[in-house]
């Protein structure tokens, strides 16, 4: 969600989309990560990959030194709500109010019904949240339509 007043960045014409993505906080998890990895760069993305254990602060720098356009957030342990509480604003703070901000995982312990939780994450600044084995191609599907690029 945009700040009144901020304009979006424009992606250069022909340059290569650009993601920062990694599992926050303390998730060792990487599998998952690694195989969106794979699967953006043979979609024709330039993937920035942090690996895991990456703190919020991390992301952000990441982003505004590639110029990223989206940022994707793998969390596999739970711990969703503490990791990406404030995620959403630190982001507008850094001035990446722009890029688009994908989370994906495990993200909460408790039983609640997905909408519940894909509301409490957008909630938190999140254009798009995917429940555990959500396709990677439904991801890339996405953020080509989400940034324009879908034809």
């Amino acid at each position: 969600m945009k700040q009144s007043g901020e304009v979006a960045a424009a992606r250069p014409s022909g340059r290569q989309p650009v993601i920062v993505l990694g599992t926050i906080g303390h998730d060792a998890h990487i599998v998952g990560s690694s195989v969106l990895r794979f699967a953006f760069e043979e979609a024709g993305f330039r993937v920035v990959f942090l690996g895991a254990v990456v703190p919020p602060e991390e992301f952000i720098s990441a982003a505004k030194e590639s110029a990223a356009d989206a940022i994707l957030v793998s969390s596999m342990y739970g711990m969703g709500r503490i990791d990406c509480a404030d995620f959403g604003d630190k982001c507008k703070e850094a001035g990446l109010g722009h890029v688009k901000l994908y989370l994906g995982g495990i993200l909460v312990t408790d039983p609640e019904h997905w909408p519940e939780t894909e509301a409490l994450f957008k909630g938190y600044g999140f254009d798009r949240v995917y429940p555990p084995q959500t396709k990677a191609e439904t991801a890339i599907s996405d953020l080509k339509k989400d940034l324009g690029l879908s034809s």
